[in-house]
């Protein structure tokens, strides 16, 4: 029968793991290794008013995910305010309101952005152009005049918004230029006169993050749309392109504060920067779980810690898969191995060996006692599990007794899967002798050994717990391993002789 399904399902199995895997780390910056570091700026937002003994309305523009920054978290602090967060033309908002207030008030808006170079915001529409602008007189003339100059040394919507702002500046400013800003704030003016020549523009504030810097002011900028694409430049300079260490704040070319009720309202930002580990940085916005983002940080942190041990056992399956198959090691239980390995996680590995042995060893000396009593499979499978009890039981607190705290993580072993262990190498005794007894004993605990050092390897218990497509990779693995029909490494000592030969 064609074996072309079977590769088709495992290469599927494998395309769609690494690509799940691909997409948390580059849409989610989910770190490949852990305690990778991520750049952090808490950036506080103080609005200060003073209120005039009636119903008050603050309304303050919010910054988003954009390029370079990905938001983490926000919080404000309010007393006695209720507060609303919503969008209005594609930007973000927030709305203070209470019923009546007097004198100085001051409200707060903390946000976190984490630093994420491949950080992409959301797609900016450009705004609609006016239906007409008017000029007042002279001012008509020197607009026509300047968008006429700018528009004969440039090619694009691009080059002649940089032409125009440097021809209202510097030594290019003419006359037109200085009489229009003699009436006209330089950024709304600018945006103004692209409309004017067909150009979609909005004035943008920007906020420059420095650590340490307190009572900051947004700066202004304009932003550019060519029709594919959108392009920001300083209106002082005329310089094209966003900084590495500018934010903007607001986006949807709006007030950044607006007040109803107050007076005298301002808004002052503080900024400090920090490094933290990036899993921890990542991990609040895994939280609201789609198809392709999903992740279990949104389940409560007990069910996280038990679920990243659970993860785990694909691992040590898979070294139990590749011990059998390739190399031919005998253990006593197909799955035994691992169960011990999740044991020996939770007990270290030195006490993990020392009780095991010590319960086999135990176990099998009152089994042999049971073997003469010639019970039943069920009731003497009964008593040896009461007979494992029994003997954690009595080590525990022999361990505590003698101060040895670590023994007791004993209890930590799979209470069911050592009686059934106890029970096999027994009757593997009566039946082959104590030579196979060794060899599948000494290849269960080789193998829980094996499949604990992969386990417990802290990258390994990173990426099995963050990038869940890799469940799929191991399982195809797996399967690909459980296609093999070729000899064991350890059947091919038979041919020893014939090599020497």
């Amino acid at each position: 029968m064609s074996r072309l399904p079977f590769y088709l399902l495992v290469s599927l199995l494998m395309l769609v793991g690494i690509g799940l895997s691909l997409h948390r780390h580059l849409q989610f910056d989910v770190p490949w290794f852990p305690g990778e570091q991520r750049q952090v700026w808490e950036i506080e937002a103080q609005i200060n008013l003073t209120a005039r003994g009636e119903p008050v309305i603050v309304d303050m523009a919010l910054p988003d995910h954009q390029q370079g920054y990905r938001l983490l978290t926000e919080h404000t602090a309010s007393s006695g305010y209720g507060l609303a967060f919503r969008e209005e033309n594609g930007g973000r908002r927030a709305q203070w309101t209470i019923r009546e207030a007097s004198g100085p008030q001051q409200l707060y808006y903390t946000v976190q952005m984490l630093t994420a170079p491949d950080a992409r915001g959301p797609l900016q529409e450009p705004p609609a152009l006016p239906r007409q602008i008017l000029w007042e007189r002279p001012f008509d003339t020197a607009a026509r005049q300047v968008i006429e100059r700018a528009w004969a040394r440039s090619a694009s919507p691009h080059t002649f918004a940089r032409e125009l702002i440097r021809d209202m500046s510097g030594e290019r400013q003419g006359e037109n230029a200085r009489l229009l800003l003699t009436q006209f704030e330089r950024a709304p003016l600018l945006v103004r006169l692209l409309n004017e020549a067909g150009i979609a523009a909005r004035e943008v504030s920007g906020l420059y993050l420095e650590d340490g810097r307190r009572r900051q002011n947004l700066s202004s900028w304009i932003q550019v749309f060519d029709g594919n694409d959108w392009a920001l430049f300083q209106p002082e300079t005329g310089a094209q392109g966003r900084p590495d260490d500018l934010l903007l704040w607001e986006t949807a070319g709006q007030a950044v504060l607006e007040v109803q009720g107050g007076s005298n309202s301002r808004v002052s930002f503080s900024m400090l920067t920090h490094n933290q580990p990036a899993a921890s940085a990542v991990r609040s916005q895994l939280a609201d779980d789609t198809l392709l983002n999903f992740s279990i940080h949104s389940l409560p942190l007990e069910e996280q810690a038990l679920f990243q041990t659970i993860l785990l056992i694909p691992i040590g399956a898979l070294v139990v898969v590749l011990l059998r198959i390739l190399v031919g090691i005998k253990t006593s239980g197909t799955f035994m191995p691992v169960l011990i390995a999740l044991a020996f996680i939770q007990t270290s590995l030195l006490t993990g060996l020392i009780g095991f042995l010590l319960v086999v060893a135990v176990g099998l000396v009152i089994r042999s006692y049971l073997s003469h009593l010639n019970l039943l499979l069920v009731a003497r499978v009964s008593a040896v599990i009461i007979t494992v009890i029994a003997i954690i039981s009595i080590f525990s607190v022999l361990s505590y007794r003698f101060g040895l705290n670590a023994g007791l993580t004993i209890t930590f072993f799979p209470m069911i899967i050592l009686a059934w262990t106890i029970e096999r190498m027994s009757i593997l005794w009566e039946e082959e002798g104590p030579k196979e007894v060794l060899i599948q004993g000494g290849g269960s605990l080789l193998t829980a050994v094996l499949a604990y050092l992969a386990m417990n390897n802290p990258w390994i218990r990173h990426v099995t717990f963050n990038f869940l497509g890799l469940q799929l990779v191991l399982m195809s693995l797996i399967l690909l391993a459980g296609n093999y029909t070729g000899y064991r490494l350890l059947e091919l000592r038979r041919f020893k002789p014939a090599a020497e030969d």
